[in-house]
C-alpha cells in the first residue's frame, strides 16, 4: 500500500472524538509511510485529517470538483490539489490514486462514496480494502443494518466481510495491510448464502 483514500465529513460533527479520530488516522498514515487521498477541502474533519498529515510531513493529495473550488473551500496548502470537472470524475480519480478506502464519520456524501468503493470491490472492479472507522459508535446502526441485509440474503456473507470495521485507526490499517479480497459472485441463488 502506498496511499489510502479517506472519506469523511465536511463538518466536524457533534463530538470532539470525531476530529480526534481524524488526527489519529492522519498520524497512523504518516507512521506507516502512507499518503492521504481525500476530497480536497479545508473544512470539517476533512481539513483536520489533511492538516494532521501535512503537519507530520506526510503527502496529501486533494481531489475536488471545480464547483467546490469556486465556493472557496479548497485546501490551498496541500502537497497536491487536483481539480476535476465533476463529482463523478472526482470519485474515479480518487479511486485510481488509492490502495484502500476508509470512511470516518460523515454525512450522505461520505456514505455514498464508501458504498460505491465497496460496490466496485464486490463487482471485482478493484481488490482494495474498504473500511469504516467506527468512532464513538458512529457506524453501529449501519453495521447492524448491513449484518441484517446479509442475514436476509440481499448481501452475501463474503461481500459483507469485505467491509472492514474497526474503532482504532492503527488496527484498521493493519487489517488493510493483510487484506486479500475474497472471490465473490454477486448474485445469490436459492439455497445459497
Amino acid at each position: 500500500m502506498k496511499s489510502v483514500c479517506v472519506y469523511c465529513g465536511s463538518n466536524t460533527g457533534r463530538l470532539p472524538a470525531y476530529s480526534e479520530a481524524a488526527r489519529q488516522l492522519g498520524s497512523a498514515l504518516v507512521e506507516r509511510g502512507l499518503g492521504l487521498v481525500y476530497g480536497g477541502a479545508s473544512v470539517g474533519i476533512m481539513g483536520v485529517v489533511a492538516d494532521t498529515v501535512l503537519a507530520l510531513g506526510g503527502h496529501v493529495t486533494g481531489v475536488i470538483p471545480e464547483s467546490l473550488v469556486r465556493k472557496e473551500i479548497a485546501h490551498r496548502g496541500l502537497s497536491e490539489l487536483r481539480v476535476t470537472a465533476s463529482m463523478h470524475e472526482r470519485k474515479t480519480l480518487m479511486a485510481g490514486l488509492s490502495d484502500g478506502f476508509v470512511a470516518l464519520p460523515g454525512g450522505i456524501g461520505t456514505l455514498e462514496e464508501v458504498f460505491e468503493a465497496w460496490t466496485w470491490a464486490q463487482l471485482g472492479l478493484h481488490h482494495k480494502p474498504c473500511g469504516l472507522l467506527n468512532v464513538a459508535g458512529y457506524f453501529d446502526g449501519l453495521v447492524a443494518f448491513l449484518d441484517h441485509a446479509a442475514r436476509e440474503r440481499f448481501v452475501r456473507a463474503a461481500t459483507r466481510s469485505m467491509l472492514i470495521v474497526g474503532d482504532d485507526p492503527g488496527g484498521l490499517l493493519d487489517r488493510f495491510e493483510s487484506y486479500r479480497a475474497p472471490a465473490v459472485e454477486k448474485w445469490i441463488r436459492n439455497g445459497e448464502s
